[in-house]
């Protein structure tokens, strides 16, 4: 479900380093994968097992190619979800969840998890299983566990892989998915299917790739997993007055439903969540764009992917498969183009904040040096980069 794992809470690795007893990144690939032999050899896994699990195992150069350029996440949050919410979607999402209606009643009652929450991945990962990757799993996870951006990350899914391997449910050769080594209809890394796998249709088998229930129930137990609270909302698009106070909206600052709607926030669609329930507001275009109040619920979904437009818009996906109406868009300011969120990124990070790097992607740590720059220079302090800050710094 790591959609995006180049964005994943895992720092870039500069030098090759390894934790003792690891095989270091780096090198040639021909001893890389004789390291992973031997560490798996030592890790209990049957030498002849693991021989047949690497037999013909090869780097993929187009993996490292999709990991270096993820431009796609610099767009806004408007042309993001734009892009990917249809009305086929839509339409194919109520159609799903009626084929699968008994399932989802399922998941609901044992797990806690909304339909629309699982629709809204599902569509977003492989539209509804149509589009799962056609990339050798096994050569991704070593191609990236043996590149040095990330190696923490993808060397424990190899092995995770093996373990599957010898469970009768991977194949090395024949197993495929995301460019990132993701399988099945959700995306599930091996480690996560190892842990949160279930077996839907009870076949007894667990087969993201062919099974919906199977995918499906999986997806909601790894959300229970990660720490989805069971039967409350998410994300609520909501309208704002003017006179909210700017500094105190964002992610990193939250306040109880019921001390937002004394400041005036209301639903556009109804009611408010509970009263004593805490939330944040949150503008992904700043003030004058889309606005909405992100329960606890909505940080599970970083657990999942972590791009801050991405996530907001499958947020705002699940809603919209419940019933929401299409959100206002309203009139935000112009943000800044690619190379403008790089050079802001510069400028912020040579003021001593950390930005996360400089990709010219707005993730959180950039909006919340944003939002202190703008305090301190006095602007509406709504963590929404313009041109008027970047002259400004």
């Amino acid at each position: 479900m790591h959609f995006v794992p180049a964005l994943a809470a895992c720092l870039a690795l500069a030098l090759p380093v390894a934790a003792r007893g690891d095989t270091p990144c780096g090198g040639s690939f021909s001893g890389f994968v004789a390291g992973l032999k031997d560490e798996a050899a030592a890790l209990g896994h049957d030498r002849r097992s693991v021989d047949r699990f690497f037999a013909a195992v090869r780097p993929d150069p187009e993996v490292i190619r999709r990991d270096r350029a993820q431009g796609f996440f610099q767009r806004d949050f408007i042309d993001f979800s734009r892009r990917l919410i249809s009305q086929n979607r839509l339409d194919n999402g109520r159609r799903n969840a009626d084929r699968y209606g008994s399932v989802f009643t399922v998941i609901e009652k044992r797990y806690g998890v909304s339909r629309g929450v699982l629709l809204a991945f599902w569509a977003l990962e492989t539209d509804y299983g149509a589009v799962q990757g056609d990339f050798n799993t096994l050569n991704a996870l070593v191609t990236l566990a043996h590149d040095c951006r990330r190696p923490e990350l993808f060397r424990p899914q190899v092995f995770a892989a093996l373990t599957l391997f010898e469970r009768g449910d991977f194949d090395p050769a024949g197993t495929t998915g995301a460019w990132a080594g993701e399988i099945g209809q959700v995306q599930m890394l091996p480690a996560d299917i190892l842990k949160n796998g279930i077996d839907g249709d009870g076949d007894g088998h667990v087969r993201l790739k062919t099974s919906a229930p199977d995918a499906l129930m999986s997806g909601a137990n790894m959300l229970r997993d990660l720490g989805w609270r069971p039967n409350e909302p998410w994300l609520q698009e909501v309208v704002i007055p003017d006179t909210l106070p700017w500094a105190d909206t964002g992610l990193d600052h939250e306040k109880s439903v019921a001390d937002w709607a004394a400041l005036g926030v209301r639903g556009r669609d109804g009611g408010l969540g509970p009263a004593d329930l805490s939330a944040s507001v949150l503008l992904p275009m700043g003030r004058g764009g889309p606005a909405f109040l992100a329960y606890p619920n909505f940080r599970v979904f970083f657990e999942w992917n972590r791009s801050l437009v991405y996530v907001t818009t499958a947020a705002y996906l699940a809603t919209r498969l419940e019933g929401a109406p299409p959100y206002d868009p309203r009139t935000p300011e112009p943000g800044l183009s690619g190379a403008e969120m790089k050079l802001l990124q510069q400028k912020l990070a040579a003021r001593g904040h950390d930005v996360g790097g400089i990709d010219g992607i707005l993730g959180e740590m950039t909006r919340a040096a944003v939002q202190k720059e703008q305090q301190r220079l006095g602007l509406p302090a709504d963590s929404w980069p313009t041109r008027a800050l970047l002259n400004a710094l």
